[in-house]
């Protein structure tokens, strides 16, 4: 026997589990009170002992916040490694950054990070080649970054830019104009501004999408009902806006109007939920609004104007999507003439140029560009620099040119200009990153669900991993709202990969990689296939050698923390760390507050009927953590201005937790402050949020990163 290498393997092993010995211990969790309200839904009684954190405005809830984020930074604090990778982060993050330009009259716009700025900055030049200069820089709108730019749109010939901010991460939006030449602000203001477009008509103004304004204190929590959309011109106050439109009848409907390239009329979408949408069409001047499609059966979007008929990408009657024309005079959607049929891949977007259609279709969530004339005749493929993911694509629709970026898992985003008539490709950004993105690979693979689907999954790590069944691996996983995260740059997962971790991202049911039946295969009463989907990966991943239950961590977001809930519930000892954030986490009442109760078409309602109850209440992450179980070190984010999944989907989660674990992993909460449901969020923020997820990671899995 070599005793050699034995004692070499157990300092080795000493190594990489010692930080366990000097870091934080298990901490001590806040008393959290309990009160007796009890729902009853179709017989059924009901607790719900935390209901007093819904209201995020009281001092109680303010209080138990405070001894939260009190206990939950000690913790993290202590662990002994985080600085290191804090200072890491902050070292790969600091990079240029640009987006697709945009040009409107003799304009140029494009948006540019000059690597730690809290915020993206927007920049205007005269002509292609002229000299830039900054336009609108939101790091200065406030001092800790936590102002965001959310929107911008240009007036057709470049007099004017309209702009949305976000404050603290809220949805609320609030619109201001500059004047492009000068870069002076006007006095035009605009509040209470939510999941709206900005649409100019001309130069003289714009149509966008408002509510009345809330009561005082219910900014962040009350059902937003009514949205209206209100025609605004340059010059006057908010008050004196001219309504377009207004359903007085159906308080939980949303609309998003805008201009046809003719400045003609206008396309008016609404919808009922987060899928599907009606379209109707009015002449500006006009009273009347044609019907084109009110059935709220399918998704339909403007794409232009073409020959004096309105193309959209529609799924109606092809769930992977096609391009169809609409013909003014003759909107219904029994005429509508199809113009690109619909094919094997999902048809995720499409750019007109003056006399192109640039359509992206998803492979497999990879993606690839087909170029058609308009007699709807494909012409040729646009070779991409390699497999990955197509964003950002914009034309010009009085020139032949298209620009676009591109990246993927090891390849930062590039910003890309394509001449569509003599085909010529040049990279006019390339970021450069400390990494080294030859060193990474990316795998494709499929795994076969119970009913026959094959699951799409993307798998990255260092080139020559060992397939010992000993890695720390990231699942991560969203499965809902037709959404589909395709293969991307991101830098936050550098400090994962260069310490040997694996990522995985899941196209589980739910998501769009495959078009609507993908996406209805993950909704409603269909619902635990996402989950069930989520779980085959992780059993997966052990049985090919990649890691085992000890080393696995699972991440998702919103829809993905409701995911990371119910599958922690059903399959606690499959996984040794779990990272729900901004989740939904109560599907009894989560209709009741803000937007939620659009989400019903994805998840249903629990007043909807008895049969929809039970089938919610029997994944609910809240509704299902049971006593005596092992769970795993668990770690939940939310903010106090997240108005989309309130904070108290996971103030309810983890007081839940606490009191039922009684175990040595840690259960906490990381609440951030002046932040929201995640767009807009500071680099600063951003960076210390990634930190602590890496350190808090590691170290419940017994490794110490950057140790050697």
């Amino acid at each position: 026997m070599n005793y050699r290498i034995i004692i070499v393997a157990l300092l080795a092993m000493a190594t990489l589990f010692s930080c366990k010995d000097k870091g934080p211990d298990t901490p001590e969790y806040p008393a959290t009170k309990k009160v007796d309200t009890v729902d009853v839904y179709y017989g059924t009684e009901v607790a719900d002992p935390y209901r007093w954190l819904e209201d995020d405005q009281s001092e109680e809830t303010k209080d138990w916040v405070q001894r939260q984020v009190k206990v939950t930074n000690k913790y993290l604090s202590e662990i002994p490694f985080r600085d290191k990778i804090k200072e890491r982060l902050t070292e790969v993050w600091n990079y240029e950054k640009q987006g697709t330009p945009v040009r409107k009259g003799k304009y140029w716009f494009f948006m540019r990070n000059n690597g730690l700025q809290n915020q993206y900055v927007v920049y205007v030049k005269e002509g292609i080649d002229g000299e830039e200069r900054v336009l609108l820089d939101p790091n200065k709108l406030s001092e800790d970054g936590t102002v965001a730019l959310s929107d911008y749109s240009v007036s057709e010939d470049g007099t004017y830019m309209a702009y949305s901010i976000s404050r603290g991460g809220s949805d609320w939006r609030e619109i201001y104009v500059l004047d492009v030449a000068t870069g002076e602000q006007l006095d035009d203001h605009l509040e209470w501004v939510k999941f709206s477009g900005i649409s100019w008509m001309g130069e003289e103004g714009f149509v966008y999408s408002r509510y009345d304004a809330p009561a005082k204190g219910e900014e962040l929590t009350n059902v937003n009902e009514f949205q209206q959309v209100f025609y605004h011109k340059l010059g006057e106050k908010q008050s004196e806006d001219e309504l377009i439109y207004k359903d007085p009848v159906n308080a939980l409907r949303n609309f998003t109007a805008e201009m046809d390239d003719d400045n003609k009329s206008i396309i008016l979408s609404g919808s009922e939920s987060t899928s599907n949408n009606s379209f109707l069409i009015r002449e500006w001047n006009g009273d009347e609004w044609a019907v084109a499609d009110t059935s709220f059966e399918n998704n339909t979007t403007y794409l232009g104007t073409v020959n004096g008929k309105y193309w959209v990408l529609t799924d109606f009657d092809a769930p992977r999507y096609r391009i169809m024309a609409v013909t003014p005079d003759n909107p219904g959607i029994e005429y509508w003439e199809e113009v690109v049929a619909e094919k094997g891949d999902v048809l995720n977007g499409v750019a007109l140029s003056k006399s192109y259609a640039v359509a992206h279709y998803m492979v497999d969530a990879e993606s690839k560009l087909l170029v058609f004339d308009f007699s709807g005749e494909e012409l040729f493929e646009i070779e991409l620099p390699g497999r990955g993911s197509v964003g950002a694509l914009r034309t010009i629709r009085d020139d032949d040119e298209l620009f676009y970026s591109f990246d993927s898992y090891n390849v930062p985003g590039q910003v890309i200009d394509f001449n569509l008539e003599t085909k010529d490709s040049n990279v006019i950004f390339e970021p450069e990153v400390d990494f080294d993105g030859d060193n990474y690979e990316t795998r494709l693979v499929f795994i076969e669900a119970e009913d026959g689907a094959q699951v799409p999954l993307h798998i990255v790590h260092k080139k020559g991993i060992e397939l010992d069944g000993n890695n720390p691996l990231m699942l991560y996983g969203y499965g809902g709202f037709n959404v589909v995260y395709s293969p991307g740059f991101d830098v936050r997962l550098i400090p994962w990969l260069e310490n040997g971790g694996v990522y995985v991202n899941a196209h589980i049911r739910g998501g769009g990689e495959y078009g609507e039946d993908w996406h209805q295969g993950g909704t409603k009463l269909n619902k635990q296939r996402v989950f069930d989907d989520f779980i085959l990966a992780a059993e997966k991943v052990i049985e090919m050698g990649y890691t085992n239950s000890d080393k696995i961590a699972i991440r998702g977001g919103s829809n993905g923390g409701l995911l990371l809930g119910a599958v922690v519930n059903q399959r606690p000892e499959l996984f040794q760390v779990s990272l729900p954030a901004v989740g939904v986490m109560d599907m009894l009442r989560y209709h009741k507050f803000t937007i939620g109760w659009a989400w019903a078409g994805d998840y249903g309602r629990s007043d909807e009927s008895e049969e929809m109850f039970r089938y919610l209440y029997g994944y609910s992450p809240v509704h299902n953590i049971k006593s005596g179980v092992d769970y795993p070190a668990t770690l939940v984010f939310t903010a106090d201005h997240d108005d989309r999944v309130v904070p108290a989907h996971s103030f309810k989660y983890i007081a839940t937790l606490q009191d039922k674990y009684k175990g040595e992993n840690p259960v906490l909460i990381r609440i951030e402050t002046k932040a929201g449901h995640g767009a807009g969020k500071p680099v600063t923020k951003q960076i210390e949020e990634v930190a602590d997820t890496h350190a808090f990671t590691f170290y419940n899995m017994g490794l110490e990163p950057y140790n050697w």
